[in-house]
């Protein structure tokens, strides 16, 4: 299983603060806060300007709530 790394991952990845990339996503800071700590109901738009701005592939992203990530990259590392 391929682990993918989370929303708030990829912005930090980029180098960018959450208020830096809510500006450039033209959302709010607290909006772009929700949608990192659970990406599951997140908008086809935004994605877009993330992927953009992140320089990444939404496909390498995980989309969900961030602690089930966190859950299932422990099960994986446990197996290792």
């Amino acid at each position: 299983m391929v682990v993918k790394m989370t929303l708030r991952a990829a912005r930090v990845n980029a180098g960018m603060t959450l208020v830096a990339s809510s500006k450039q996503l033209c959302v709010n800071k607290d909006t772009l806060s929700k949608y990192e700590r659970d990406s599951s109901n997140i908008p086809r738009s935004l994605l877009v300007k993330i992927e953009n701005l992140y320089n990444v592939n939404t496909n390498d992203i995980f989309f969900g709530n961030e602690s089930e990530f966190f859950r299932i990259k422990r099960k994986v590392t446990e197996k290792v």
